[in-house]
């Protein structure tokens, strides 16, 4: 769609009509035929994504949505008279449509209408690969589905037995209370797991490693970006949330300690409040993080309008507190002129916006020392004595901490430095003897 909203028609002609879709959005005012256009450009990524081709689509201006098909009706009428020139057989709405909406629209139309809160789920259906992922991704499934089942007049099969005797359930109850015990199940099982990632969790608390949660648009390229940074193994493609499951790699930093890095599900326009609920389990990960860091796609021309997206997720998620570092990937594909402007774009609350690009490997170094220099800053001061013999303490400090000066003394290495909390409770707290230290520790970051 063009940003006047006009009409738009591709030619699709290999593909079956069932692989053929129209899109079709809805524009209140004038001023908001931008913003729907671009959010239209993105859901045709969404509808090739999902193994569809897109053989057109259009934006009706209109101050009202219609309550009982939510485009006009002569809108209707015009998308049931294109059907036979263009040979689409599907019809997807840039909109969230209710339950009654969509049984009007396709009983009109006479073929499937998916909204975008639906094709999103499908495309979440086709990606998930953990058992945690497909899980939470049916929970999703369910949810959407259960308000959209639609009356029969059929009655459900008798028994033969005592009890199951009598005119029966109609089928609508029978399938509501399939998908409501489904879901107990479901849930039950998302239940175990978060118990289970609790625990894992736990462990890496007692370790002084840090975390760090690569978060930010799908398709941004966080993936490619973690494995440029780590041993890599993420999956990567050039498709919207190709990455659903998190993934966690090791990092080396120029100084402290090693990092984790967490790999995430990416943030998209009307994210589904389906899936931010059954990803609750996922994105706690992101809520463990000491640090987020940002990853933008400074090649897409609407960057600045994703970028107010993530933050507006992470205020959702209530995570818009924790430090953020803004990696401002793909800009291999820049023009001149947009990096000499990207340079000078610092918008708040990131401590540090560094220049990347994930493919050629521009700016990594520069990166790891901006995520070593975020982690540093709420690390506990600390100094103490270290005994000649007690290698183990000072090689453990080099390594997971920052070691500010070593003074020689004829009772064992004083030190001075910086470390993670997790680490002055062991060599303070007598856990193991052998890396004890001694001497006055002090807060702050």
């Amino acid at each position: 769609m063009d940003r006047e909203g006009a009409m738009r028609v591709f030619d699709e002609s290999l593909q079956s009509e069932g692989d053929r879709a129209f899109l079709l959005g809805w524009a209140p005012t004038e001023r908001d035929l931008g913003r729907v256009g671009q959010e239209m450009d993105e859901l045709g990524d969404l509808v090739r994504t999902a193994g569809a081709s897109v053989v057109g689509s259009d934006v009706q201006k209109r101050a009202t949505v219609d309550p009982t098909f939510f485009f006009g009706r002569g809108k209707v009428s015009e998308i049931r008279s294109l059907r036979e020139s263009l040979e689409f057989g599907l019809l997807i709405t840039n909109d969230e449509l209710s339950p009654r909406q969509q049984r009007n629209l396709e009983k009109e139309l006479d073929i499937p209408v998916v909204d975008r809160t639906g094709l999103i789920l499908d495309i979440f259906a086709q990606h998930a690969r953990s058992r945690e992922g497909r899980i939470q991704v049916e929970v999703a499934q369910l949810q959407h589905l259960l308000p959209r089942l639609s009356g029969t007049s059929g009655l459900s099969r008798l028994g033969a037995g005592i009890g199951t005797r009598g005119p029966g359930e109609q089928k609508l109850e029978t399938d509501r209370r399939r998908i409501r015990s489904r879901l107990r199940v479901l849930h039950k099982e998302l239940a175990d797991l978060h118990e289970e990632r609790a625990l894992h969790r736990d462990g890496r608390r007692r370790q002084p490693f840090r975390t760090a949660a690569l978060v930010g648009y799908t398709n941004a390229g966080k993936s490619t970006l973690l494995n440029a940074l780590t041993a890599g193994g993420a999956l990567v493609e050039n498709q919207l949330f190709a990455t659903l499951d998190p993934t966690t790699r090791s990092v080396r930093l120029p100084f402290g300690p090693p990092c984790l890095l967490v790999d995430t599900v990416g943030f998209i326009q009307k994210l589904p409040h389906e899936l931010v609920a059954a990803f609750h389990a996922t994105l706690e990960e992101v809520g463990e993080a000491d640090l987020l860091v940002h990853v933008l796609d400074a090649s897409y021309a609407g960057a600045e309008a994703r970028l107010e997206t993530v933050h507006a997720a992470l205020r959702d998620l209530e995570l818009d507190d924790r430090p953020l570092l803004l990696a401002i990937n793909k800009v291999d594909r820049c023009s001149p002129e947009s990096r000499m402007r990207l340079q000078s774009f610092h918008p708040d609350p990131y401590l540090e916006v560094v220049l990347v690009s994930a493919a050629s490997g521009e700016g990594l170094d520069r990166l790891r020392g901006a995520i070593a220099g975020a982690l540093s800053r709420d690390m506990l001061a600390f100094e103490a004595t270290i005994a000649y013999d007690n290698w183990q303490a000072l090689s453990r400090w080099r390594r997971f901490g920052v070691v500010e000066g070593e003074e020689f003394a004829s009772d064992g290495i004083h030190v001075t430095g910086r470390l993670p909390e997790a680490l002055v409770k062991r060599m303070t707290s007598g856990a193991d003897e052998d890396e004890r230290v001694a001497g006055p520790t002090g807060g702050g970051p």
